[in-house]
């Protein structure tokens, strides 16, 4: 058993606690984390952006998700930790195999700050049931984790309304009108986004995200802004303080809270606020959806505006790597590393480009069976003129977030490998094409990416498509395209105009190759007649698919008439970048397909 686990465990016994759960969460439920929270990765070894570890005094589990069977069987071998893989057939989830090794009187812990408060209700009423406990105001990592990374406080800025599209003060009108319809007169916010939205402030305190930490307590007449007192400049807080906004010490929300809610009916979504603020309320807790959620995925004009700008210099950006990608596997060393430098080089000559969206994923052959597989000095595989590379990356921008995946083809591919390339691609495009009625939900349109897998008895164990902020999280609800229910993601949701979602449906065959093509898609309005109002997508991704991947027999006339149309798409938006050599090449790799006779 690894060294971590051993004294996480010897300190159990010696508080008489029988087991510790331990997510892969911040304070407010992040997806990507900052060093300081990294406390499964930690204890485990384990890498990846997902996964719960259950600690007890004799034995550890770890939970992840089928983006990532496959890295961790490899990061947890020798570790005595058994993987738990979830959503598999006699998998119990983390809930059920707590309950089931739970006896009466003995302790579950776990940091009530970084465990959801929808979690943490739901077991503790289940542990009563067996008579069990819970403890949840103590972090036990405190007393082993010695060379832990301290806690982010880096500068924040206001975002200019130029890229916001509406201002502070419209926005906290905008929530107060739904907090009143929801009969509050409070509101906790804690999702880092939501903040970040609701006051046009970004930051850097989480990697890949640009929002400070912070902690908002939004009343009918202030806005109680918990941030680190370095966050802010004296501008900033002037401009924050006009809209009546109050600054706070991050900390100190958990000693506020229950005077600042007394008597309050506040409104929260406890699938979001973590369980230790939850306990710190003293007023009356209103369950619902925060209305930032939707107001936020729903993209004003001017961040439309924006995000084709940034699309357009993101696609410069991919396609430049693209081309010296191609042209360079057989002349020079290159690698899944090296690569994934270059092509970030590519976005630092991109005006307005701040940092990646999430970490590049530059997969080589069966690394890209990894569904999020990131090369390390380690596991850094040379490329050769043969097989494909995965490339799924993006950037922040001022003008927005991108995240696009393309497969690149580096050498003659076998007859089996261009057909579910070729299907890969039918997929992406079958549902980008879709006209649909106003009332659909992603789970209503998932079929039609996954269908010609299907078809081929082939499948992906992830969603199709997930919401992308607006210089926010690139992974946001709640719009999504999935048939299976997920955390944060809700296929149930309506497709409103203005919201983006990507497409990225894709084949995996451990041991052997991976394929993924994903485009960003806006959600538009159609045709409105009397069967209702219609709806399309239009694509914000604007990057080549590699042609050489491509057999046309697999293709029926309508898939080819959509690849085409697009690549058109791409040419006219791009070429006014290119010259000379690479703007015919970039003619070559847009070049219209036609079945021969």
């Amino acid at each position: 058993m690894k060294r971590e686990i051993l004294a996480l465990q010897q300190l159990l016994q010696q508080k008489k606690i029988d087991a510790y759960l331990v997510p892969t969460s911040d304070f407010h439920q992040s997806e990507y984390i900052s060093g300081y929270f990294k406390e499964r990765e930690y204890l485990s070894g384990f890498t990846g952006s997902a996964g719960t570890l259950v600690v007890t005094t004799d034995e550890a589990l770890l939970w992840t998700d089928g983006r990532y069977f496959i890295q961790a069987e490899q990061e947890l071998e020798g570790s005595g930790i058994r993987l738990c893989k979830s959503g598999e057939e006699g998998v119990p989830t983390v809930e059920e195999y707590l309950l089931s090794i739970m006896q009466p009187g003995q302790i579950l812990a776990f940091d009530g700050r970084v465990i959801s408060a929808t979690q943490g209700i739901d077991l503790t009423n289940k542990l009563q049931e067996k008579q069990a406990k819970i403890q949840w105001d103590e972090n036990l990592l405190d007393g082993i984790w010695k060379e832990r990374p301290a806690l982010p406080e880096r500068p924040a800025y206001l975002l200019e309304e130029r890229y916001s599209g509406k201002s502070r003060a419209a926005k906290f009108a905008d929530v107060r009108h739904a907090m009143k319809q929801y009969g509050a007169n409070g509101h906790l916010l804690t999702t880092l986004d939501d903040i970040a939205w609701l006051l046009n402030l970004r930051g850097d305190d989480v990697v890949y995200t640009p929002v400070p930490l912070a902690y908002l307590y939004l009343s009918m007449q202030d806005a109680f802004l918990y941030i680190s007192p370095k966050a802010i400049d004296e501008k900033g807080k002037e401009k924050l303080a006009a809209d009546g906004v109050i600054l706070r010490p991050y900390e100190k929300i958990y000693e506020e809270l229950p005077t600042r809610t007394e008597g309050q009916d506040v409104l929260l979504d406890t699938a979001s606020v973590n369980y230790s603020l939850y306990r710190c309320l003293s007023g009356n807790a209103i369950q619902g959806v925060n209305p930032e959620k939707l107001q936020k995925a729903v993209k004003n004009p001017v961040e439309i505006k924006n995000l084709f700008n940034c699309h357009i210099k993101d696609g410069v950006a991919v396609t430049k790597f693209m081309i010296w990608l191609k042209k360079n596997v057989r002349k020079t060393a290159i690698t899944e590393r090296s690569a994934e430098d270059y092509l970030e080089r590519c976005r630092q000559r991109q005006e307005g480009y701040l940092e990646p969206s999430f970490r590049t994923i530059s997969a080589y052959q069966e690394h890209a069976a990894m569904m999020h597989y990131a090369a390390t000095v380690e596991s850094d595989k040379a490329l050769a003129p043969e097989g494909m590379l995965l490339v799924d990356s993006g950037g922040q921008y001022l003008e927005g977030t991108t995240d696009v995946t393309r497969t690149f083809v580096l050498g003659p591919l076998p007859t089996e490998t261009k057909l579910h390339y070729t299907t890969v691609v039918r997929s992406m495009l079958n549902l980008a094409s879709v006209r649909f009625l106003y009332g659909c939900r992603g789970g209503n349109l998932d079929i039609l990416a996954r269908g010609p897998l299907w078809q081929l008895t082939l499948d992906y164990k992830c969603g199709t498509g997930h919401g992308v902020g607006y210089l926010l999280n690139v992974h946001e609800g709640p719009n999504a395209f999935r048939w299976k229910m997920a955390q944060g993601y809700d296929s149930t949701s309506v497709l409103e105009e203005g919201m983006v979602t990507t497409d990225e449906p894709g084949v995996y065959l451990e041991g052997k190759y991976g394929i993924r093509i994903e485009n960003e898609l806006l959600c538009r309005k159609d045709v409105k007649n009397e069967y209702g109002q219609f709806m399309r997508f239009e694509p914000l991704t604007l990057v080549p698919i590699d042609l050489d991947g491509i057999d046309v027999q697999y293709m029926t006339e309508s898939d080819m008439g959509a690849l085409n149309q697009y690549h058109r798409l791409v040419f006219d938006q791009l070429s006014p970048y290119f010259d000379g050599e690479e703007l015919e090449t970039l003619r070559y790799y847009t070049r219209p397909l036609e079945k021969k006779s």
